[in-house]
C-alpha cells in the first residue's frame, strides 16, 4: 500500500508512490486529463490524472466533483518547477469521498459580511490558510522565546470580580447566588501575583474589552500574551520586549515563508527586524505630532490610532514610547521619580502605521502609593485586597508587559483588518458563527 503523506512533506518522497488525503480547491479538465489543485491543511499541491492512467470509475468521479470535494488520491511524486511547491502528483488510483456542489464561497469577489457569516468556511480559502498557519507561527515562536529563558506558564483566571484597567469596558456576567463577576480585561494582576511566587511567568489566553469600536485594529475577543518578571525594572522589560519580537519575526520567516509569499507580504520589511528599536519619550512624540500637518493631537492626551499611525510609519523598526503622562495610564504603574507626572512605561508601535501591538511597564511596588492610587481611580478596595498582599508580603520592584496576538499577527502578515488574524473574530457587530 502507498503510504500516506501531507502536501508539505511530498517533496521527501520523490519518485515513491503515496496518498494524500485532503479537498479538491480547483480542478481544471482538458479533454482525457484532470488538473486538480489539492489542499489538505498543510500546503496546495497539483495533482494530474489521466484518463488512460485511472479507473474509468474514478476519472469520472473527478470529474464530476466540484470545488471542496473530500478525495483520497493515490500517485507518484514527481518533481516540476511548475507545480506549487515544486512537485505533483501523478495519479495512478484514489477515491472521491463526497462530492460536492455549489460551495458557497467560489473564486469571484464577495463582501466582508458575506465572508464574515461564513467564516466556518471562508477560513479554508488559501489567503486565510495563510493568516491563520502564520499565527501558529507566531505562538509556537512567543512560547519558545519564554520557555528558552526559564519562564514558567501560569494562566490567569477568565473570570474576576473587579475591573484590571476601568470599569467601561467590562463584560459583566451572572455569577452564582446573585453575585456578579467580569470577563478579564488582562491577565496582568494575577500574574503578578505569580511572578512573586516563581520569578519569571507569563500568561497566554484570550481576554474580553466591551469597547464599542469598530476600528480595524479592535476585537471584543483577542488574545493576550502578558510576561511579568520579579526584580526588572522599565528597561529590563523593555529589552526583553524586543528580544522577543525579534525572535518572533525570525521564527516566522523561517517556518512560514510560503505563506508570507501567499499573501503577497513584502519581506524586506520583516527582515530588517534586527533590534536595536527606536526609543523616544511621550514627550518628544508629542512634539512632532504637534508639528505634523496631518495630526490634530492636543498634548497631554494619549495617542489615538491616526497619531499612532504618524509615529509608526516613521520607522522601519518597532517604535518604543516611553514614560506617558500619569493621568492616561493604569493605577498599578510606578511613577517615574525622575519626572514627577510621568509613569515608567513603554508602548511599542510597529511599523508600517500598523500601531500598538505591545503595552507596559514597571509596577508600584510601594504598598500605599498603591492604595492611594485605587482610592483615586475609585476602584473597589475589598477587590483587591489580595493584590495589595503582593505588596505586603515580600514586595519588590517588577515589571511586565502584554502583547495583543491579533494585531502582532496582523502586522506581520501586513493584512489590513485583524478580524482575518482570528479564527473567528469576535466585534462589537459579530458574534457568530
Amino acid at each position: 500500500m502507498a503510504k500516506i503523506t501531507t502536501i508539505e512533506r511530498l517533496g521527501r518522497h520523490e519518485g515513491e508512490k503515496v496518498t494524500l488525503r485532503g479537498w479538491i480547491h480547483r480542478r481544471t479538465s482538458k479533454g482525457k486529463l484532470h488538473f486538480v489543485q489539492l489542499r489538505d491543511g498543510t500546503g496546495y499541491a497539483q495533482c494530474v490524472l489521466f484518463k488512460a492512467g485511472v479507473d474509468p470509475e474514478l476519472f469520472e468521479a473527478v470529474g464530476a466533483a466540484g470545488q471542496e470535494s473530500s478525495v483520497e488520491l493515490t500517485g507518484e511524486v514527481i518533481a516540476d518547477e511548475r507545480a506549487p511547491g515544486g512537485f505533483e502528483l501523478k495519479v495512478s488510483a484514489g477515491r472521491v469521498l463526497q462530492s460536492v456542489h455549489d460551495f458557497p464561497i467560489t473564486p469571484k469577489e464577495h463582501g466582508t459580511d458575506f465572508l464574515l457569516a461564513r467564516r466556518h468556511l471562508w477560513m479554508r480559502s488559501k489567503r486565510q490558510w495563510a493568516v491563520l498557519r502564520i499565527r501558529d507561527a507566531v505562538i509556537t515562536a512567543l512560547r519558545s522565546f519564554f520557555d528558552e529563558r526559564g519562564f514558567l506558564c501560569v494562566d490567569s483566571p477568565m473570570f474576576t470580580p473587579s475591573a484590571c484597567e476601568g470599569t467601561s469596558t467590562l463584560f459583566e456576567v451572572d455569577y452564582f447566588e446573585g453575585e456578579k463577576a467580569y470577563l478579564t480585561q488582562s491577565g496582568q494582576l494575577y500574574a503578578e501575583a505569580s511572578a512573586m511566587a516563581f520569578g519569571k511567568v507569563y500568561c497566554f489566553g484570550p481576554t474580553f474589552r466591551a469597547e464599542k469600536s469598530k476600528t480595524r485594529r479592535h476585537l471584543t475577543e483577542f488574545w493576550m500574551l502578558e510576561p511579568e518578571v520579579a526584580f526588572a525594572d522599565l528597561d529590563e522589560i523593555m529589552q526583553l520586549a524586543e528580544e522577543m519580537l525579534v525572535h518572533v519575526v525570525k521564527r516566522v520567516l523561517e517556518r512560514r515563508r510560503t505563506e508570507l509569499e501567499t499573501l503577497g507580504r513584502d519581506l524586506s520589511k520583516l527582515e530588517c527586524i534586527q533590534g536595536g528599536f527606536p526609543r523616544i519619550t511621550y514627550d518628544e512624540a508629542s512634539e512632532i505630532l504637534v508639528r505634523h500637518p496631518d495630526s490634530d493631537f492636543d498634548p497631554g492626551d494619549d495617542f489615538g490610532a491616526a497619531d499612532e499611525t504618524i509615529l509608526s510609519n516613521m520607522y522601519e523598526q518597532p517604535l518604543m514610547i516611553t514614560r506617558y503622562p500619569k493621568e492616561v495610564k493604569a493605577f498599578y504603574m510606578k511613577e517615574d521619580a525622575s519626572n514627577p507626572g510621568k509613569v515608567l512605561c513603554v508602548d511599542i508601535l510597529a511599523p508600517e502605521g500598523r500601531g500598538e501591538i505591545i503595552g507596559g511597564s514597571q509596577r508600584e511596588e510601594n504598598l500605599d502609593v498603591l492604595l492611594a492610587a485605587v482610592e483615586k481611580h475609585e476602584l473597589p478596595r475589598e477587590d483587591f485586597e489580595w493584590y495589595f498582599d503582593l505588596r505586603r508580603f515580600g514586595s519588590v520592584p517588577h515589571s511586565g508587559f502584554g502583547l495583543g496576538l491579533e494585531r502582532t499577527v496582523g502586522w506581520i502578515c501586513g493584512i489590513e483588518h485583524i478580524r482575518e488574524a482570528a479564527p473567528f473574530p469576535r466585534m462589537m457587530t459579530r458574534i457568530r458563527p
